[in-house]
């Protein structure tokens, strides 16, 4: 194609040059006197060059209310797939918004369903975002939260879980001082990473059955923590800690309860300050018995609250059986995980 219009182009200068030759000789008349002189042309002012600017980017269409859509999102750091759900009612609200990350073996779908995040949402109105992991970074759909290369700011893992949250806040017009992170097991362990990794993005955390940020490095180190003989905890002071919610059964033989006591030592080397802990016991409606234990720093602040539930194993407590992972007879950890949410001050 491109020489057949080389080729059209040159045909059209020889062309014009035969056509030229040719008035000269049938109209010598029409030429100008060889001694004529021409007119002197002032030349035009030049014209000031406008640089065109580039049309303002149009929004993208806001879900309609009710909506479970799929996409595929791509940044600098890799391409994560992921669910949104817009909760029913007005379409002009600017809702808070809950990042939900899944276990191991689990979906973004699967998830939900086991959660019931979704009608919550349409209960109390806020958006869920559910980013999944791919069986090509973990062919058990883990998180590497074990893994260096995705434990801190502006890489791996967590930089791809920002960046996507921030999509979609855009897309659904969420309000971005209401925006919390929370998950499962290697789902929970994440979102306490990415929490610490994003104080300025996420307001609070909440981890289901997950251990807490510390010094793992290895898939070792990460077995011997999950089976609670995790080594000794270092005495270095930490940043500010997010407001955090803790749940953990008791009867736990994947991720040991004995790690839910790290989500308070965080808090203390934190540098928060004499800590008043309120204890209260309960039982849910489906008969599980629990222990809630909050954490207030002196201005009345709750840092952390932290629930131990009785006879529960790697569950998600109150959580739908048509989802996996899921204690139906616990209390209901979704519920009590938006409501300290929703209770945080907001930045």
């Amino acid at each position: 194609m491109a020489d057949m219009f080389k080729a059209f182009l040159k045909a059209t200068r020889l062309a014009r040059k035969r056509q030229a030759r040719t008035a000269k000789l049938l109209f010598p008349a029409l030429a100008p006197p060889k001694k004529a002189r021409a007119k002197r042309v002032t030349p035009a002012k030049p014209r000031p060059v406008r640089v065109a600017r580039p049309a303002a980017s149009r929004a993208l269409p806001r879900p309609t209310p009710g909506s479970f859509i799929s996409d595929d999102f791509t940044c600098a750091h890799g391409t994560m797939t992921c669910r949104l759900y817009t909760p029913t009612g007005s379409d002009r609200r600017r809702m808070p918004m809950v990042v939900m990350l899944h276990g191991c073996t689990q979906t973004a779908s699967d998830f939900a369903t086991g959660t019931g995040m979704n009608a919550l949402a349409d209960q109390l109105g806020f958006l869920v975002l559910y980013p999944q992991q791919s069986s090509s970074a973990n062919m058990a759909r883990c998180w590497n939260w074990h893994d260096p290369l995705h434990q801190g700011r502006d890489h791996g893992e967590p930089a791809v879980i920002a960046a996507l949250t921030r999509h979609a806040m855009a897309l659904g017009r969420a309000n971005p001082a209401r925006v919390y992170i929370a998950g499962i097991s290697a789902g929970g362990a994440a979102a306490a990473i990415v929490g610490a990794a994003y104080p300025d993005l996420f307001m609070a955390v909440g981890v289901h059955s997950g251990v807490a940020r510390g010094d793992i490095r290895t898939v070792g180190g990460a077995l011997a923590a999950m089976n609670g003989r995790a080594g000794p905890a270092s005495t270095a002071t930490l940043p500010r800690q997010l407001p955090t919610i803790v749940f953990h059964g008791d009867g736990d033989r994947v991720v040991h309860p004995s790690n839910a006591a790290g989500f308070l030592t965080n808090v203390e080397r934190s540098g928060a300050g004499p800590l008043a802990m309120r204890s209260t016991s309960g039982r849910s409606p489906g008969g599980r018995d629990y222990t809630r234990r909050i954490y207030k720093n002196r201005s009345g602040d709750v840092l952390l609250e932290d629930w131990t539930i009785h006879g529960s194993g790697h569950s998600w407590s109150g959580g739908n059986p048509m989802g996996s992972h899921t204690d139906p007879a616990g209390p209901d950890a979704s519920r009590e995980m938006i409501r300290f949410f929703l209770t945080c001050k907001p930045r």
